[in-house]
């Protein structure tokens, strides 16, 4: 199958009569395409930032609040992810926290090697903790706490980072254990817990910088915004793809 990486060949172009089917398109900007009389059956779209987009229009209809309205029921406390207070973003928390506990429980129930597997390419679940132990660092230790050496080793960003001017020579090379990962995850998941039992109101107004882009207006706030919607979509990933590898199993 012919792969198409990096190239803006296709910018605003028109298919008529082609054949899609089954075609995957990963990390790509898809935004204002418009899809007329072709047939969608079984397609499946994953878009994290959807909320922040324009409408996502199915025969007239923009389902982005209905998605939304799904996801906040498949996964409770999730709602809570853009609390203004302190109290409010405690509770957030520790909703994310639980929610994380119940799923690392089953996890540790599934045959060996499941935390290294990989669904589609996907990051694998040990993958995706080191990932949020990056995010945390950089949202929480690095753009709220200003620490000079925010980043903890075993911490994972996503291809194409270095691109966009993150510094790779922070994390490590090296595979760290499963153990390792839990141990950083339950660290920084303590960081932001207790960073959160003493904010205060008038903390979470001060101006902050964008760790991708400086330019953008932040505040302690919306920082931890960010930590909380990078928990809930690295969990539904997670457990999406949890749920493949036990239907495989099944099978």
């Amino acid at each position: 199958m012919t792969t198409y990486s990096r190239t803006r060949e296709f910018k605003g172009a028109t298919f008529r009569e082609v054949d899609l089917s089954g075609a995957r398109v990963v990390e790509s900007n898809l935004s204002g395409v418009v899809i007329r009389g072709s047939e969608v059956a079984g397609m499946e779209i994953d878009a994290p930032w959807l909320i922040y987009g324009d409408p996502l229009t199915v025969n007239g209809v923009d389902i982005v609040p209905l998605v939304e309205a799904e996801l906040d029921r498949r996964f409770p406390g999730r709602e809570l992810r853009k609390a203004e207070d302190p109290e409010g973003l405690q509770e957030a928390y520790a909703a994310v926290e639980r929610t994380w506990e119940a799923t690392l429980e089953r996890v540790a129930a599934m045959p060996a090697g499941t935390v290294d597997a990989s669904v589609d390419g996907e990051w694998s679940f040990a993958q995706t903790l080191r990932h949020l132990v990056m995010a945390t660092d950089l949202w929480l230790g690095q753009a709220v706490l200003g620490k000079e050496k925010p980043f903890h080793p075993v911490g994972l960003v996503y291809e194409g980072a270095a691109d966009e001017g993150f510094d790779m020579s922070v994390l490590s090379n090296t595979s760290p254990t499963y153990d390792e990962v839990l141990e950083a995850r339950a660290d920084r998941m303590a960081m932001v817990r207790d960073f959160l039992a003493s904010v205060t109101p008038e903390e979470l107004d001060t101006p902050r910088t964008n760790p991708w882009n400086p330019q953008a207006p932040e505040t302690t706030r919306t920082c931890l915004h960010t930590v909380l919607e990078e928990e809930w979509e690295h969990h539904r990933f997670a457990v999406r793809d949890l749920d493949r590898l036990e239907a495989a199993e099944d099978h």
